[in-house]
């Protein structure tokens, strides 16, 4: 599988750490109403979608940046590639642009 680095173009996936699914990246806070119950959720209730999914990889044979692959889980066919600073970036400023 070829993941188009947004920086450094196409590289092979052995270059990658697969971490899972990139939505763990808002993990819930202490303070967080129902803090117990959510981080629970958050720990051990996964989806295992059929389909488009985003999803966490680190570039630990190469510039050691993290990334948000969207990829088609039936196909394996890689969607968007995007720096993973830059979708938190969008994302807390409410920005349109994918993610």
């Amino acid at each position: 599988m070829i993941i188009n680095h947004p920086l450094l173009g196409p590289r092979d996936a052995s270059e990658f750490v697969y971490l899972g699914d990139a939505s763990l990246m808002s993990r819930p806070g202490p303070d967080t109403p129902d803090a117990a119950r959510r981080f629970f959720e958050y720990l051990y209730l996964r989806d295992n979608p059929a389909g488009r999914h985003r999803e966490l990889w680190y570039h630990a044979h190469g510039d050691r940046s993290w990334l948000i692959v969207t990829r088609d889980t039936r196909t394996h066919e890689i969607l968007e590639v995007d720096l993973a600073a830059e979708v938190v970036r969008r994302e807390r400023s409410g920005g349109n642009g994918p993610a």
